[in-house]
């Protein structure tokens, strides 16, 4: 399986059906430059849509995978060959992965171990370093599921954050002997975690086809959170709700949004065009 040639096939057919990249990339509900990934030979079209892709395209998912047309004769030798290739390619990919992985963690596991013996060294016991190994165990549960899991890393990651940030921040608050870390910072991670949540289904919804509408959007989005998370912290820790780096943000937050909004105006009119 050749990505160039499987790319120059799909721009060969998406011409014959007289599509632009931007009308192909409309059909699939994705965005012209993953199309132009794939007519360049940078990826291929995922699973998920290559169904939908060869409906439209009026060809084969093995024709697809073969970067040719595919005869009758030479139909079945063509799909082992495609399938073998498929199988390769994703056993390739999870070998990656664990790899990056197990590097991933032996690296933390050396932090926790220099953590431990400077420790023992200075106080003779276990003292300060269980703050750091707590930490670094932490980031150990929330970034190694989203190692293994590849494309869908990002989701992966967040559902970690939501499950483990309390335990942490509970167990943090017990090693610091600070209750305000466990009051405060569960109040703030789960507004934080909620608004994540919200962005996230943002993406997947409307990042897919306009992408540039979604970062708008998010950007907007983060004003309102930057005003509950204040408000909240004003009521616990009785600080001033709004100060000049506020207004900062939420100027830059609003430059973000406009210059997102401009970006995908001229997108969309391209597209129609």
């Amino acid at each position: 399986m050749n990505q160039t040639k499987t790319g120059k096939f799909i721009a060969k057919c998406r011409k014959e059906k007289k599509l632009t990249q931007a009308q192909l990339a409309e059909k699939l509900n994705i965005t012209d430059r993953a199309v132009s990934k794939w007519e360049t030979g940078k990826s291929m079209p995922d699973s998920s849509i290559m169904l939908e892709l060869c409906e439209i395209l009026g060809i084969s998912v093995n024709e697809l995978l073969s970067g040719e047309a595919v005869d009758m004769e030479q139909y079945e030798k063509k799909a082992d060959e495609n399938l073998i290739a498929l199988k390769r390619k994703d056993e390739s990919n999870r070998t990656k992965y664990v790899m990056t992985a197990v590097l991933f963690s032996i690296t933390l596991l050396t932090g926790i171990l220099v953590c431990l013996i400077c420790n023992i060294a200075v106080s003779g016991s276990l003292t300060w370093s269980l703050i750091p190994i707590s930490s670094i165990t932490f980031a150990w549960i929330i970034f190694f599921p989203m190692i293994i899991s590849g494309k869908k890393a990002a989701i992966i990651g967040l559902i970690s954050l939501s499950v483990f940030i309390v335990p942490y921040l509970f167990l943090l608050s017990h090693l610091t002997k600070t209750k305000e870390v466990f009051s405060i910072g569960t109040v703030m991670s789960v507004i934080t975690i909620l608004f994540l949540w919200i962005i996230a289904v943002l993406f997947t919804r409307v990042g897919m086809t306009r992408k540039f509408l979604a970062l708008g959007i998010a950007f907007l989005s983060a004003i309102p959170f930057i005003f509950i998370i204040n408000t909240v912290l004003s009521k616990m820790i009785a600080e001033p709700v709004f100060d000049i780096w506020d207004m900062l943000t939420v100027f830059l937050l609003l430059i973000f949004a406009f210059i997102a909004f401009i970006f995908d105006y001229i997108r969309k009119r391209k597209k129609i065009e």
